[in-house]
């Protein structure tokens, strides 16, 4: 399949990939592209930008959560010739697992799809030293898929002199250039960048960017770079979407309950809960599930006939006050559940749950206590530091929503912890081998602080749709 694509990577975070992918996004939607983005990595609000710009989602590509195989099927599903993909990287381009392993790395990505890499390296506060980094990058890269450089927060007098001095010294291309942005940018917080819907003017920023950008760079030396790069097959792999690929159930059982009757899963989605991979919301909807957003903080009740929750992550504590204040959904949610509905709920979603969330608002010890679900004793408590970060292999003590002996990978980041943590799930660093106990679960729910990748185990995504199916029938005291 012949998709044109190339990644904007670079040597550290804070080089202004998010902003510079942006903007080429934008300037080849313009161009009449059909463009297609991708996030390399467990990041979340990253997408959002992309998918602000382009108006569809935008979707993850992680090599440690998916091996090598499952990921071009990922990349390749649902693609047509002359599709035009934008990868985003994550950190810096060879910063892997543990900061030391290729696996999980943005090189590792390229590697496997194949892709060519533009290189956005900051150059500010640099003279030619930047031609002595940019080799040592060129040399690292073993497989030749750096094709090109753009130098970022670098003034145009100095662009026209050093540009020919790393062309003809260091043998690759240099795309363009940006000159620093007092006026535009993205702002962070803990979590990462704040959300784009935080940003009342963030479509503004956005397209001043891509004009801006437009000005400073080679955007045919863009296209054919993109165009220049190989066909990719298809991996041989088996569709990780196939319902024949789904579990280890009664196959024949599992499509006659699925032809009868759709389930509803309700997916909470706002500026609250809004944390999620787009192939888990695909790979349930393949399984037999019909998705029903609602919003934790605006609405009053749970989607009408619903049969499972799915609380994701997001910023319930920058919400909590309104959330407590919404005292019929926290009802309703705290009913649903205690009558045995099936819930997933993780790391914000995990916390919604609790009892209470104890604030601190970092305005002078601003500390604030709000009441939330109650569907678990105790709360959570904001530790103004890194409780868990990284990625993890995740195995059950007791079966519930895996088989025996498998495992779900899955990504941790929060500032946040619980009184109670959970002790049913093992979770490993892949790293090091360090292990731990976490996660909440039982017959029909499964919370803690850990964001699952369900491609990595689709039977995860099955046994929740298979309770759902179990939850439907005996609610009304009949198979439907």
């Amino acid at each position: 399949m012949k998709i044109n694509r190339f990644m904007i990577a670079a040597p550290k975070s804070g080089s202004g990939k998010t902003m510079i992918t942006c903007a080429l996004l934008q300037l080849l939607k313009d161009s009449g592209k059909n463009v297609l983005s991708y996030k390399c990595g467990p990041d979340y609000i990253d997408p959002m930008f992309h998918k602000k710009v382009l108006g569809v989602p935008s979707k993850n590509l992680d090599t440690f959560f998916t091996d090598e195989k499952t990921t071009v099927q990922l990349f390749l599903d649902e693609k047509a010739d002359g599709d035009f993909a934008v990868l985003e990287g994550v950190m810096g381009l060879y910063d892997g697992l543990g900061g030391i392993y290729e696996q999980g790395s943005s090189y590792h990505l390229a590697k496997v799809t194949q892709t060519p890499i533009i290189l956005v390296v900051d150059a500010k506060g640099m003279g030619k030293s930047v031609l002595a980094l940019i080799a040592g990058f060129l040399q690292y890269d073993t497989h030749h898929l750096i094709k090109g450089v753009l130098l970022n927060r670098m003034s145009k007098g100095y662009y026209d002199i050093i540009k020919p001095l790393i062309e003809k010294e260091l043998s690759v291309k240099v795309v363009g250039y940006f000159p620093e942005q007092k006026d535009i940018g993205l702002s962070s917080r803990h979590l990462g960048l704040v959300m784009p819907d935080e940003l009342s003017d963030i479509k503004k920023q956005l397209n001043e960017t891509a004009d801006r950008l437009k000005k400073t760079i080679d955007m045919d030396l863009f296209i054919d770079i993109a165009e220049a790069a190989d066909e990719i097959g298809d991996s041989g792999s088996a569709d990780v979407y196939n319902e024949k690929n789904i579990g280890n159930c009664d196959q024949n059982e599992f499509l006659q309950n699925k032809a009868i009757n759709t389930v509803n899963i309700a997916v909470a989605m706002d500026e609250a809960f809004c944390f999620y991979y787009e192939d888990n919301l695909r790979i349930l909807e393949k399984c037999g599930a019909q998705l029903q957003y609602f919003s934790p903080l605006h609405d009053t009740s749970l989607p009408e006939d619903c049969d499972a929750m799915l609380l994701g992550g997001g910023y319930p504590e920058l919400y909590a006050k309104e959330l407590s204040k919404n005292v019929s959904m926290l009802n309703a949610i705290k009913k649903a559940f205690r009558a045995g509905m099936p819930t997933v709920a993780e790391c914000g979603g995990f916390m919604y749950l609790h009892t209470y969330i104890h604030n601190n608002t970092d305005t002078q010890n601003d500390v604030s206590v709000s009441q939330l679900v109650g569907a678990l004793d105790g709360g959570c408590h904001f530790k103004g530091k890194l409780v868990r970060f990284g990625y993890i292999e995740l195995a059950e003590k007791h079966s519930n929503f895996l088989a025996p002996n498998e495992k779900i990978k899955a990504h941790e980041f929060h500032y946040y912890d619980s009184t109670d943590n959970g002790a049913d799930c093992i979770a490993t660093k892949p790293a090091t081998g360090r292990s731990y106990d976490c996660v909440i679960s039982h017959d029909n729910y499964w919370l803690g602080f850990p964001h699952l990748y369900y491609p990595s185990n689709p039977h995860f995504a099955e046994s929740l749709v298979r309770k759902s199916y179990e939850y439907r029938r005996n609610k009304n005291g009949k198979l439907l």
